[in-house]
């Protein structure tokens, strides 16, 4: 019932005895959110221990599964929602927006490919966020403590104080977000999902969207899984639940380690060792070839397919310098992983518009994507997915690019954090994405891989 469960009887008995889910405690942790009230937070925590899972392990293998299959370029990985949730976005119209953005543009990527999708979104769970200061000035109260998600502390100057109470309202939020998003996929109730707009993409985007509109959605159509960022530990190991021998987090299906936290002797690297689900591992400009190459091994040391994914995040103007490197550095460890895109935080800029606010250009998103398809196909690897930050919104104005423009920022910009793609912008990146991948069409690229891989030496020089 558990497969993975026999996947951790091969490590070292060593191996096995040191590590459980508190052993991160052992180790410094980045980003952690502390409570100046220790007994509240720990009848929080106990609370959180003994609450239902919120996903199934049947549901984390199966991720497991499909992932591994992306890795060998036979499924595509659409992986996006909000850069933060906020509870007051757990609403009927705002939820089926999400995850019917999220499923149109995997059918956009498999009516074009070939390739089914994988849809994961950064929903019923994403409620915190790294921060590069852990406080800020405000005009009026002077410092005060940065935002970090709403179950961490609220967004409203005068509610910044971290607050473990609302670690259980973001398990109650999660909660009724995936209940009510499971019951419209079993009730089949996903609207007018097949209704494409292709915009003003070209005649093959139309052909696409029609033959969308058209077909009878397949069996992989309504599946998603769930993610979020695993910032905060003690959340993590109060929602972390053993079965069989192995310890799965049922908080969501895949959680992944930021850019901020990923230090190799860190309590998040220690932490993620350790459990069955599918982890990521953001990979940015400061990763060095030798430490990746460690990194990986710590991470997945059974070398087990579809365990590890790799969201890389550069910038559209450093992935050519750092990509193939990495690729190398993977292959040269032995290490099976999935790699992904992450075409956002590498673009992120400040506007001129009033206001200075973080805006990213939907053209630097698209070159960062399809040149990560392309130097993985000369390198003799496969881009399994992309990650995107984005929005079931359409007016919101937080990235340039489509219909939006700097000038309009100002408009409807909502983030709490981070800007995300409109409904427009993303479908647009699905189609432009997808016309990347179907230049090595999924039939060409098994028979290709060897070739790819004999001629990927000249990534080293």
């Amino acid at each position: 019932l558990f497969p993975y469960t026999t996947l951790f009887r091969s490590r070292s008995p060593t191996l096995m005895a040191s590590w459980t889910p508190t052993s991160w405690r052992g180790k410094p942790s980045q980003q952690m959110a502390e409570y100046e009230d220790k007994a509240a937070a720990a009848a929080t925590f106990a609370k959180l221990g003994k609450l239902p899972g919120l996903v199934q392990p049947a549901e984390v293998d199966r991720l497991r599964t499909v992932l591994a299959a992306a890795a060998n370029g036979e499924r595509f990985i659409i992986q996006g929602g909000d850069c933060a949730e906020r509870f007051i976005d757990c609403e009927p119209d705002r939820l089926d927006a999400q995850l019917k953005l999220l499923l149109q543009m995997g059918a956009i990527v498999a009516q074009s490919t070939g390739l089914p999708s994988v849809n994961i979104a950064r929903i019923a769970g994403q409620y915190g966020k790294p921060r590069s200061k852990p406080t800020e000035m405000h005009p009026e109260m002077g410092e005060i403590m940065s935002f970090k998600g709403d179950n961490i502390n609220g967004y409203e100057p005068k509610e910044r104080k971290w607050d473990s109470a609302r670690l259980l309202e973001g398990y109650f939020h999660s909660s009724a977000t995936l209940n009510y998003l499971r019951g419209l996929t079993t009730a089949g109730d996903l609207g007018a999902m097949s209704q494409v707009s292709a915009g003003e993409l070209g005649a093959e985007a139309a052909k696409v969207a029609k033959a969308i509109s058209s077909s009878k959605p397949s069996a992989d159509f309504a599946e998603f899984f769930t993610s979020h960022e695993g910032m905060q530990l003690d959340l993590e190991e109060a929602l972390t639940r053993k079965v069989g021998s192995a310890y799965y987090n049922l908080s969501c299906h895949m959680l992944w380690i930021g850019d901020r936290t990923r230090q190799l002797d860190g309590g998040h690297v220690e932490y993620f060792r350790g459990i069955a689900n599918p982890v990521g591992c953001k990979v940015g400009p400061s990763m060095k070839n030798e430490e990746l190459q460690e990194l990986v091994k710590i991470l997945n040391p059974d070398k087990v397919e579809g365990k590890l994914v790799l969201i890389t995040r550069y910038g559209a103007g450093k992935i050519e310098s750092m990509l193939p490197g990495h690729i190398e550095a993977v292959k040269a460890s032995g290490v099976p992983v999935v790699w992904q895109c992450d075409g956002v935080h590498g673009n992120t800029v400040t506007a001129k518009c009033p206001g200075n606010l973080k805006t990213r250009d939907l053209n630097e998103v698209l070159s960062e994507c399809t040149q990560a398809v392309a130097i993985h196909k000369r390198c003799g690897s496969v881009l399994a997915g992309v990650h995107l930050e984005m929005s079931g919104q359409a007016t919101i104005t937080e990235c340039i690019g489509g219909a939006t423009t700097e000038a309009m920022l100002p408009n409807n910009y909502e983030t709490y954090c981070d800007p995300r793609l409109n409904f427009s912008q993303a479908i647009e990146a699905a189609f432009k994405i997808s016309a990347a991948v179907q230049e090595n069409p999924p039939a060409k690229r098994a028979r290709a891989r060897s070739e790819e891989r004999r001629v990927g030496k000249e990534c080293r020089s």
